[in-house]
């Protein structure tokens, strides 16, 4: 689905979690190579979110996976962009927002 790309501290939701229910989290870490929008480094499949278990409240790492724009790659990397459904194990990992720059928009199909 189209949109604008995102970065550091976009939310997160996969579903379903580590224990069954949907867990929220937050990108953290964007791996190299990057690319930037507005000083911000954008999001791609190899970015790293902190999950939050939605059962037991412990926190874990969990990969953005291979999917996203099909127009847009960084190495060999798609970029990742607000309302994208990627599939991440142990489920699909829904990117919520906020974008990185609201100016910048990837049309390309997932």
């Amino acid at each position: 689905m189209p949109g604008p790309p995102v970065t550091i501290g976009c939310s997160v939701i996969l579903t379903p979690g580590a224990s069954g229910p949907p867990d929220n989290g937050t990108i953290i870490a964007v791996l190299p190579p990057v690319i930037t929008a507005g000083g911000m480094p954008l999001a791609t499949s190899t970015s790293i979110c902190l999950m939050i278990n939605s059962v037991w409240g412990f926190p874990y790492p969990a990969v953005i996976g291979p999917l996203g724009s099909s127009g847009v790659m960084v190495g060999s990397n798609a970029l990742t962009r607000v309302v994208d459904n990627i599939p991440s194990p142990p489920g699909i990992m829904t990117i919520l927002g906020p974008p990185a720059a609201p100016f910048v928009t990837d049309n390309s199909p997932p």
